[in-house]
């Protein structure tokens, strides 16, 4: 080492060997990946660290630097909840999920759509990225429905149908809009918000958001980023990828459960119907080290 050697010098020249040596370990599969679309949900429990941002944001710059077109969907829960206390907006539980009136779906919109997607925005700009955000209403990005929920009354042994307000699910994506800017140096940006048939506005669920947007795009790859490591197997293991078989193979056996269940299967539903030979890959964002995001597509 020098003796003119700073610990900037230092650690700049660490990070330009981290990044060389990731490129080079992923630069034998990016030529599979080459002008594909990767859907990137970015969970709001993991949005919550900025230094984690800055990384996510950096790395999508990259994606799209060698060749790979990335979509980011994002959620936006846990900052949701805490503006509607803030406001002493009362959201009661249906059945476990949270009942939208509108109110809750203004404060929904303003979160999602004008805080957080803004601050992706800004995050990807910043590092050197060309980002535009949109919500689902754009362009008519994501034409939605209600939610239909139904739960088994144990007496009568009857379905009834839950009302959830205006949570919403999507009816259809528009690709078109994305496409283009698959053409350019534009990363979108994607709130899930959606608009139904009568103009009203649907909060849908972002793990949903991103699974259909994947489909409709023929994405080769579906990340979830979250804060928990992703499906585990039946001995603990991570699952690092899933195609759309092996998705209902592991709901039917009890492996994918929970909130994990829907987005899967309404992924593997529209990769089904497609044809779409993709993968759903799943990764514990907040801990995730230097060019994780870069190297985690092509683990196979």
């Amino acid at each position: 080492m020098s003796t003119t050697d700073t610990p900037d010098i230092m650690h700049d020249r660490k990070a330009w060997l981290d990044r060389a040596k990731t490129l080079s370990e992923a630069l034998p599969f990016m030529r599979q990946f080459n002008d594909e679309t990767l859907v990137i949900k970015f969970g709001g429990h993991a949005m919550e660290s900025d230094d984690l941002a800055r990384l996510f944001a950096r790395d999508v710059v990259l994606l799209k630097q060698v060749g790979i077109n990335p979509v980011v969907v994002h959620g936006g829960g846990p900052q949701i909840d805490a503006m509607l206390k803030r406001l002493d907006i009362q959201t009661p539980r249906v059945d476990g999920l949270r009942f939208t009136d509108e109110a809750t779906v203004e404060v929904v919109e303003m979160i999602l759509a004008g805080k957080i997607n803004k601050q992706i925005v800004s995050a990807i700009n910043e590092a050197g990225g060309f980002a535009v955000g949109l919500s689902g209403k754009d362009g008519h990005l994501i034409r939605a429905r209600k939610l239909r929920r139904t739960k088994k009354d144990p007496d009568s042994n009857i379905e009834k149908v839950l009302d959830l307000g205006f949570v919403g699910e999507p009816a259809e994506i528009n690709p078109h809009i994305l496409d283009q800017f698959k053409k350019s140096d534009t990363i979108p940006v994607i709130a899930p918000v959606g608009m139904g048939g009568a103009g009203e506005t649907y909060n849908i669920n972002a793990d949903t958001a991103a699974g259909a947007i994947a489909g409709a795009t023929n994405a080769k790859r579906l990340l979830m980023l979250t804060d928990v490591a992703g499906v585990l197997d039946k001995s603990g293991n991570l699952i690092p990828e899933m195609t759309a078989a092996q998705v209902h193979a592991y709901i039917a056996d009890g492996t994918i459960s929970g909130g994990m269940i829907r987005p899967l299967q309404y992924l593997a539903l529209i990769y089904h119907i497609r044809g779409v030979h993709g993968a759903v890959t799943a990764g514990r964002a907040t801990a995730a080290p230097p060019f994780w995001l870069l190297a985690s597509p092509f683990v196979l």
